[in-house]
């Protein structure tokens, strides 16, 4: 390949040369220039899944594409496509499946007496092997043979402009430029490819499609439609995908074996859907209904539509939620390849500049990819999001609930991507019927439950891996989500109809399973576990700042919905609730009831800062003396860990409000954390990372936790001097901020609700004038130290600046 410098050059002027050829001539259509500093861009094709390929996604499909020249190879999900569950014989839903009456008081009778038990022990007592939980699959891949291998061709570059959420490559040879490009489209429900070159006649190539053993698979094309139908080996699920391979010009021709192809056109279009009979409801979890009838209506319409007017829909639908924040720490594109960026970032090597620009890419890319993985009509983003290559990827690409799927919503609403949290509610919502299931068979109480980890068919009961099956806390935890989602808009119907439910039940679960503890008579969690680390015991700390957590929640929802009579019952046991908070002898914030920390622990959870984040029981303005103890902690922990543990570092470092820190961890999860395609490697490949961080670099630049707007309150030296536009605080306000040497010196507020707002920067114990910019009128301000509250009315938006 040429050099990097030299690729980009040619590509420049290839580009140029093809956008001078009108597709009226029915030529090339015009290239789209990638957008500077939110495209990632390389010289040389994937060899790799895992690290190189990139990934395009519309919820509920998900596309990987190589860039291969003489063959290209496009990967691709779709989401409900899963192993397991009530079609495979014998699945239990994770329940008992023979009774333990004695089990659970046989356990929590040791903790009692002897304080701890081994995992090794409890995971007997209460657990039992995973009977069918399945795998998500992968669904197969789309080869693209060219008729002639274009072996020394010059120019080649392969992109992923997230901005426009649209992939590709370019290249020339033989003296004619061409160009590929790639969408997932959320609009039309398809995945669309498009191969062209800037010479009539140049297309020419063989489209087939392949699929995995496991399954039963029947392959044809007719008309230029490639159909793929079948059910997986293990639950009889059904599926289908249905390509059309659309030619401008030339032939095209269908082969017996389910392959198309087309030779001298001068543009080809590729229409992808694929469906299974998947449904997210209990107990049965399927539709009923063959997926053809949807998959055909979907490709049909997309390819009716052709393709200006499908990617003209993408694109706007795409940039409708991106387009929202914009952040600018004078960062400047480097011009290399990201690859290249990344090493010379790790080495060293890259200015300051550039080094901007990959963090600020990176922060980006963490929206492009949960836009990309979770979209209405679809499950939530799983472990890999929505990109999976195998049969048996990864912790079965699964939903880990002890802080994965969590983690993968964190920026969901700070980064002004809220409609992406509707699959993940209804996903919650369907593991209400299962879950209330297992706390009746398990535990003999009201409400509902799920563990440390889940499916698609309402796996909430347990299995046996001693150090991570064992997690009732996880329910509450997800119900966190449910609030924020209702503190952030001001949904009061969300609140009412969705969350309030879910929450309740959490909670009537909880005040169930509480036990008082004999050493002080605090209700406790038990038996309770730290993931995924030391013994079980009772009253671990991050099991008890969750549910102090959910029931702090479940309260103020009940007041809000007017059920007073359980606020008032959920009130009296959160007084008796233990709060999960001691410091211990070393000045540490306790894990455990107990003084058991090891200060020489660096063991990648740090799950008892949970009050600190994502929780709010812990800050450092109102309880300074437990945010010593955290940060005490967390020093001691480290720096290192797995992808996502350092992800959350950012967010610990930031509600700690040390800049610089959370700083220091975005670098170390770039440098060491972070693949060629800019994926976050736990390892291997595990998304959450990516969202974490992304969210992470919000609660840099806003928090609003405490119920006030804080302005800046991590920002980091490095950051010194920039804007941001569009990021969200609770309280339904959207905040732009521009700052000069680290301090904000223009702040517009968005209201979206009316009512007192209160915003807080150091910058404020000097002048400062705030004004509606509807009119100029100044409301009035009242201040209290460095905080301003002021009357804001829904609609309006109010700038402060800096100085009289």
């Amino acid at each position: 390949m040429t050099p990097p410098d030299v690729s980009r050059r040619i590509f420049i002027a290839g580009a140029a040369a093809l956008g001078a050829t009108p597709l009226a001539t029915g030529r090339a259509d015009a290239v789209h220039a990638t957008t500077p500093g939110l495209t990632l861009w390389y010289d040389q094709p994937a060899n790799a899944w895992e690290s190189q390929s990139l990934p395009l996604g519309n919820g509920a499909m998900g596309l990987c594409f190589f860039g291969g020249l003489a063959r290209e190879q496009l990967q691709f999900n779709e989401k409900t496509l899963w192993t397991g569950g009530p079609g495979a014989e014998g699945y239990n839903f994770g329940n008992w499946t023979s009774p333990r009456p004695a089990a659970l008081a046989e356990v929590r009778e040791r903790i009692a007496n002897e304080l701890r038990a081994a995992p090794e022990w409890v995971a007997e007592k209460l657990g039992q092997p995973k009977t069918h939980f399945g795998s998500y699959q992968t669904f197969g891949d789309i080869w693209i043979q060219q008729a002639r291998d274009p072996s020394g061709a010059s120019g080649y570059r392969r992109h992923l402009d997230i901005a426009e959420a649209v992939g590709g490559l370019t290249y020339t040879w033989d003296g004619a430029a061409h160009t590929r490009e790639y969408f997932a489209s959320a609009a039309d429900r398809v995945a669309v490819a498009r191969f062209t070159a800037n010479q009539p006649g140049r297309v020419s190539f063989t489209v087939s499609v392949t699929t995995p053993a496991n399954r039963s698979a029947t392959l044809t094309a007719s008309g230029g439609r490639i159909t793929l139908s079948g059910r997986l080996t293990n639950n009889g699920l059904r599926y289908e995908s249905q390509l059309r391979v659309l030619n401008q010009g030339g032939t095209r021709t269908d082969n017996a074996d389910g392959s198309v192809t087309v030779s001298g056109a001068d543009a080809v279009t590729l229409v992808l859907a694929a469906a299974t009979d998947y449904a997210v409801t209990y107990p049965a979890y399927r539709t009923g209904a063959d997926p053809h009838g949807q998959v055909s209506q979907r490709v049909d319409a997309a390819a009716s539509k052709g393709w200006t007017a499908l990617r003209a829909a993408h694109v706007a639908d795409h940039k409708a939620l991106f387009d929202r924040v914009r952040l600018d720490v004078g960062q400047q594109d480097p011009g290399i390849p990201t690859d290249a960026v990344l090493d010379a970032y790790r080495d060293g090597s890259l200015n300051e500049a550039g080094r901007k620009s990959l963090e600020v890419l990176f922060f980006q890319y963490g929206r492009y990819l949960l836009i990309a993985s979770s979209r209405a009509g679809s499950l939530p983003a799983n472990l890999q999001g929505v990109w999976n290559n195998s049969t048996s990827p990864p912790w079965d690409a699964d939903y880990h609930v002890n802080i994965n799927l969590q983690m993968n919503y964190w920026p969901a609403e700070t980064t002004n991507l809220s409609e992406t949290t509707g699959p993940l509610f209804e996903y919650v919502a369907s593991m209400v019927p299962p879950g209330q299931v297992t706390a009746r068979e398990i535990y003999g109480s009201r409400g509902w439950v799920v563990h440390n980890e889940t499916n698609p068919y309402g796996f909430t009961g347990l299995h046996n891996w001693a150090t991570s099956f064992f997690f009732p806390e996880a329910g509450a935890w997800l119900a966190q989500h449910a609030y924020e989602h209702y503190l952030f808009t001001g949904d009061a119907a969300f609140l009412r109809d969705r969350a309030y439910p879910v929450m309740k039940g959490l909670a009537q679960f909880w005040t169930d399973e509480l036990v008082a503890d004999p050493r002080d008579g605090r209700l406790v969690v038990t038996p309770s576990y730290s993931p995924e680390q030391g013994d079980f015991s009772a009253g671990a700390s991050m099991s008890q700042q969750i549910v102090w957590d959910l029931l702090t929640n479940t309260v103020a929802a009940a007041r809000q919905v007017g059920d007073d009579g359980f606020a008032t019952e959920l009130s009296g046991t959160l007084e008796r609730l233990d709060t999960g908070l001691r410091i211990g002898s070393w000045g540490q914030l306790q894990e455990w009831k107990e003084d058991w920390d090891d200060r020489n622990n660096t063991h990648r959870h740090v799950s008892h800062l949970f009050a600190v984040h994502p929780g709010r029981q812990v800050t450092p303005r109102d309880q300074p003396q437990y945010a010593d103890a955290a940060r005490v902690s967390l020093t001691a922990r480290g720096d290192g860990g797995t992808g996502w543990s350092k992800a959350w570092k950012i967010n610990f470092w930031a509600r700690l409000l040390d800049g610089n820190h959370a700083h220091l961890m975005l670098s170390e999860q770039l440098k060491s954390s972070t693949l060629a395609n800019l994926w976050d490697t736990h390892p291997p490949f595990q998304i959450d990372g990516n969202f974490g961080a992304t969210a992470g670099v919000a609660e840099m630049l806003v928090q609003s936790h405490r119920g006030e707007v804080d302005l800046l309150p991590a920002l980091p030296t490095f950051w010194n001097t920039g804007s941001v536009r569009g990021l969200r605080a609770r309280g339904n306000v959207t905040v732009d901020i521009d700052w000069r040497d680290g301090e904000p010196v223009r702040t517009v507020l968005r209201a979206g609700r009316t009512g007192e707002l209160t915003v807080r920067s150091p910058r404020f114990n000097t002048t400062f004038q705030v004004r509606d910019t509807h009119g100029g009128r100044r409301p009035d301000v009242l201040r209290s130290g460095d905080a301003l509250t002021f009357r804001a009315r829904a609609g309006r938006s109010y700038e402060i600046t800096a100085g009289g």
